[in-house]
């Protein structure tokens, strides 16, 4: 998208810290039902399979509390303690979002140090040929050498013959 070997520009600080509020809200204050977003763009930042593992096992886990909050009645402990783990749910994994969002871009990642040129992004062209659209190519280091091979003799094979021209026959206009 970028073209060649060019990283993609960092995002402002603006953007960064919206996306964080968004993700952390996402699962704080919709009751821990959404607790899967933040773990989910974890587990793809990073990439981790434990990071994956937490992130689906919140979508049956905030299921299950949901199923025992709505199943038993209002007065009943158990409604109390599925509510309790749904917020935790949520609190929790909003806080290991940010906690994770905010040390990786201290490690050096992807992007993290210079990045070495793509062998896509260097052309090499004729010397003398047309000048390719863009920005102006360096000049080649080492003189063109041109190489000359031998072309193979041509041999007719022996069942080809050349066909006979066909003389032309005459047609009659139609009445």
């Amino acid at each position: 998208m970028y073209g060649h070997g060019a990283p993609p520009p960092t995002p402002s600080s603006g953007s960064v810290i919206t996306q964080r509020v968004l993700y952390t809200a996402a699962g704080v204050l919709c009751c821990g039902m959404l607790a899967a977003v933040p773990l989910f763009r974890v587990a793809v930042l990073r990439g981790r399979v434990l990071d994956w593992i937490a992130a689906w096992a919140s979508i049956p886990f905030a299921i299950a509390c949901m199923a025992v909050i709505g199943s038993l009645p209002e007065s009943d402990w158990r409604t109390d303690v599925a509510l309790a783990a749904l917020l935790l749910l949520g609190a929790c994994a909003g806080a290991y979002y940010l906690t994770v969002d905010i040390r990786l871009p201290r490690r050096q990642g992807v992007y993290g140090g210079p990045v070495p040129p793509s062998p896509h992004a260097t052309t090499v062209h004729a010397h003398g040929g047309p000048v390719p659209y863009g920005y102006p190519q360096p000049a080649a280091p080492y003189r063109p050498t041109a190489v000359s091979q031998p072309q193979p003799p041509h041999t007719p094979h022996p069942g080809s013959v050349p066909a006979a021209p066909v003389p032309p026959t005459p047609c009659r206009p139609s009445p």
